[in-house]
């Protein structure tokens, strides 16, 4: 039995600087009221049809924190299901962390309406998701990349 479920497609940009990883807690809609998320994550979002994936990060961090980012190698890639949604997310290496120490939410297009709090956070002591970004050795898979790690979690 082959069973069918949505799927999207996501980019996310993985920024560390001085040991820490740049992160941002997003604001979550139910529809009526906007809370905020629990967690901190990597900023990016999701992949329009046939849009590449290089340019659909680029886009993505530009919309929410208003800086280009230089991309790097492709580092993880992770699969698991959610509310009845098959999820695909690439995580590549951004090079030009500088650039993200000083960001206006307000000069962006998305920023100030899709995340509440940004900055460069330790994984370790906060409730990072996913959670392999708590566990691997970011600094170093950027340093030296050895082709991108897998986490499926179907």
């Amino acid at each position: 039995m082959i069973l069918r479920m949505n799927r999207r497609v996501a980019v996310r940009g993985v920024i560390v600087r001085d040991g820490k990883l740049f992160a941002v807690r997003q604001k979550q809609y139910d529809g009526k009221a906007v809370a905020t998320n629990d967690y901190w994550c990597t900023p990016g979002g999701g992949v329009d049809v046939g849009e590449p994936l290089v340019p659909a990060l680029e886009r993505e961090l530009v919309e929410e924190v208003g800086i280009k980012p230089v991309v790097g190698p492709l580092l993880y890639v992770q699969q698991f299901v959610h509310n009845d949604t098959e999820h695909m997310e690439f995580f590549f290496a951004v090079l030009n962390a500088e650039d993200y120490a000083d960001i206006d939410l307000s000069a962006t297009t998305h920023g100030a309406i899709e995340i509440d709090q940004f900055g460069f956070i330790d994984p370790a002591k906060e409730h990072m998701l996913p959670e392999f970004l708590t566990t691997e050795p970011v600094a170093e898979d950027i340093a030296k990349p050895d082709g991108p790690k897998f986490f499926n979690y179907l």
